[in-house]
């Protein structure tokens, strides 16, 4: 189950329903179940304080990842900065939309199990990101 949640934020997120199925497909597709999952939409302060307080990182980022999976449920809380996605959105010249679905499948893809530490993990994450965001366009 996906739940939506707001935070310091007019931010209203739309496609609520096929934002749940593309989730569900991605898990399926990756062997896993779809446990609990909580999107919290927040500013860049918000997102900044819990970045302090939980990762002792002192920079803003567009999300955060809190892992609660069990075996192949996956479970945990993402963060998602819609300030970030903005500014991301105008840097990368991409629409807010395919920016913040690359944001939410990039932490469901961290719960999978995927990082993105080294070059190698970066570019498996932005070729897992391409093609699932590519699922979500024939939903």
């Amino acid at each position: 189950m996906v739940s939506y949640f707001f935070e310091q934020t007019k931010f209203q997120f739309k496609q609520r329903r096929l934002n749940n199925a593309w989730l569900r497909l991605v898990a399926e597709s990756e062997v896993k179940k779809l446990g609990q999952i909580n999107i919290i939409f927040c500013s860049d302060n918000y997102i900044l304080d819990i970045n302090q307080k939980f990762l002792q990182h002192d920079y803003f980022t567009d999300i955060i990842t809190f892992d609660y999976c069990e075996g192949n449920v996956l479970s945990g809380d993402l963060f998602i900065s819609v300030d970030s996605v903005k500014e991301n959105s105008v840097f990368y010249k991409t629409e807010f939309e395919e920016e913040l679905n690359r944001v939410i499948v990039h932490g469901l893809l961290h719960l999978i199990g995927y990082d993105d530490h080294c070059d190698e993990d970066i570019k498996v994450m932005r070729e897992k990101e391409n093609y699932y965001l590519e699922i979500r366009t024939h939903l």
